[in-house]
């Protein structure tokens, strides 16, 4: 029998497992998608600061995570207000990254749908998540029921990375999922 997944709110002595899970999915999905220069200035005490001032600021950002009984954090997702309201959505998914070891075991479906709650929970009746075009979450969004509606290009060190918006006008998760 599979573990199973509990989702929590974020307390602050969880930012070096959340600063952890963020390094280890970036370093795990993002090596020619982004500059790797980008991805070695990513240390744990810098993002654990990170994840520590996020964790604390509350009205601002909310921070979940995914957690396994014998693992521990495995997933984490922090969520907000939309920063583009010209996109027609009023929540935004800003993060939503699961430990490459746990893959497939539910975590971020999990997040996805505890991450909707809290947003209808805050008065959000939409959700946006922009992702990197060549990331293959993007198959993982479509299949949640979220559907491609913009594009834009983000410089990161110099360099260009293209993105793509998927949105959920209402905040529901696809019922017919194959993604378990």
């Amino acid at each position: 029998m599979e573990e199973a997944v509990h989702i929590r709110q974020a307390r602050p002595d969880d930012a070096g497992e959340v600063a952890r899970v963020y390094i280890e999915s970036w370093h795990d999905t993002y090596p020619g998608i982004v500059p790797v220069q980008l991805l070695c200035t990513m240390t744990p005490k810098g993002q654990t600061a990170r994840w520590r001032a996020s964790i604390d600021a509350r009205a601002r950002e909310s921070v979940l995570v995914a957690e396994r009984r014998q693992s521990g954090i495995v997933g984490m997702t922090s969520f907000g207000s939309a920063r583009d309201r010209a996109l027609g959505f009023d929540g935004e998914i800003y993060t939503l990254y699961v430990d490459p070891d746990h893959f497939g075991c539910g975590a971020g479906r999990a997040l996805l749908r505890s991450a909707f709650l809290n947003l209808r929970q805050q008065g959000f009746t939409s959700c946006v998540i922009w992702a990197h075009s060549k990331n293959n979450a993007r198959f993982f969004y479509e299949k949640m029921g979220g559907r491609p509606i913009a594009e834009r290009t983000a410089r990161m060190m110099g360099d260009t990375v293209p993105e793509t918006a998927f949105g959920w006008r209402k905040l529901a998760l696809a019922v017919k999922s194959t993604v378990r």
